[in-house]
């Protein structure tokens, strides 16, 4: 294969157009494929384009869902001045060319992928240049931002998720891929397209290698379903037949294990084991701790801890057999949503305005606080809600056991 690139100060510029991803990247925002939240008429994206304006974001998804495509759209959209880094491979001189050009320029676009993976000294660097607006920055990653990155970086960008690829996304990529000049003279059917779509699992810069490897490892340029099982030999597995695939094994784990299948939760979870996505796994066990089993067995929580932590060290195929367990509790786990549900309540007032002042009693500062450890049961009646909302109840508690308990402790006090 065959590269093109430049060397700008150590900096590589351009790409591998070589490949059939690379010939098929989009070179305009209007060619990305999805994206429809950000990407069409009336959306964020192309509304900025249509601006020439564009501000500092962090895009984040799975891979081979059109990240490093809708920068890269952006920049030609714009026509500006860009340059490519990689927060891992490129050191702290590379950045400093970046904004050396930058200064002679009066500005530059800096597209940076695994921006997750950014250390310290290279934050440091960038931050005042990000901060002046002399550097508009373009962050990639597979990792959910508002863990991974760090809050100087995030907080002057937008963050936009990118949403999964379908089925049906890849398909009408490797349509594209089939009429393209790349794969001059290509024989494929659409059964073989679908099974191609099929292995993807939503990563189109995947289905793309597999279609390319499979065009250049026949004479005749005829690609059958066997011959793609012949370099792939990982068993087609479908999610389900509309094509909505992984995400909807994810929210049909959720639901069964609210519903209290327990034989639906293991069937989900043995889906997703075997589309071999850990991440997102451990991801939607701990929100289901939260939002669906909740005070109904606050326990749950540092149990599913305790097996992202083992899963994380044993990895697959042995991660199965803790996940097995903490899905089987958890299916079988009394339920509860009253903690978030009364939250949402609380936010909810805060947004529409009703707040009111800190109470006197509890002001810092204050002189007539009533410090409730001198008191018996630690407790003393004295007021906390702001005035405006006294009598405001946003705790309705379910009727499960520790709930119950609770509830009791806090109406014996209460009455006290």
């Amino acid at each position: 294969m065959c590269f093109f690139f430049l060397i700008y100060d150590n900096i590589f510029i351009g790409g591998n157009m070589s490949t059939l991803a690379g010939y098929l990247n989009p070179k305009k925002l209007k060619d990305i494929i999805r994206q429809t939240h950000l990407i069409g008429e009336n959306k964020i994206l192309t509304n900025l384009i249509k601006n020439k304006k564009i501000f500092s974001i962090i895009l984040y998804g799975k891979p081979g869902i059109g990240k490093t495509s809708i920068a890269t759209a952006i920049s030609n959209d714009l026509d500006i001045r860009y340059r490519n880094l990689n927060a891992v491979i490129n050191s702290k001189k590379d950045f400093d060319i970046v904004i050396e050009e930058a200064k002679l320029y009066n500005g530059i676009l800096l597209i940076l992928d695994e921006i997750h993976r950014l250390n310290k000294d290279k934050q440091d660097i960038l931050l005042p240049y990000l901060e002046s607006g002399l550097i508009t920055l373009i962050g990639m990653t597979t990792s959910n931002p508002y863990h991974k990155i760090n809050p100087a970086i995030r907080s002057r960008c937008h963050i936009f998720e990118l949403q999964a690829l379908t089925l049906n996304d890849i398909i009408i990529g490797l349509n594209r891929a089939k009429k393209s000049e790349y794969l001059k003279g290509v024989k494929i059917n659409k059964e073989t397209i679908n099974h191609i779509a099929s292995l993807a699992a939503g990563d189109l810069r995947y289905a793309y290698n597999l279609l390319e490897m499979a065009y250049f490892s026949v004479s005749d340029k005829k690609i059958t379903v066997d011959l793609i099982k012949q370099i792939n030999s990982k068993p087609v597995f479908f999610h389900d037949n509309d094509e909505t695939g992984h995400y909807d094994a994810l929210s049909a784990l959720q639901k069964s294990i609210r519903g209290s299948d327990v034989n639906a939760s293991l069937h989900y979870l043995a889906r997703l084991i075997e589309a071999g996505d850990l991440d997102s796994i451990c991801r939607r066990l701990n929100v289901i701790a939260y939002e669906d089993i909740g005070l109904a067995n606050p326990s749950i929580g540092p149990k599913i801890n305790a097996v992202i932590d083992s899963v994380e060290r044993l990895g697959l195929p042995e991660a199965r057999i803790p996940l097995s367990v903490i899905i089987i509790e958890m299916a079988l786990s009394p339920k509860s949503n009253s903690a978030y549900v009364s939250l949402d309540k609380a936010l909810s007032d805060i947004r529409n305005g009703r707040s009111g002042n800190v109470p006197e009693t509890i002001k810092s500062g204050t002189t007539i606080y009533k410090y409730p450890h001198d008191y018996k049961n630690s407790w003393v009646k004295q007021q906390y809600l702001p005035t405006e909302l006294l009598g405001t109840e946003y705790y309705v508690s379910k009727n499960n056991r520790n709930e119950i308990i609770l509830k009791e402790i806090y109406e014996k006090l209460r009455d006290s």
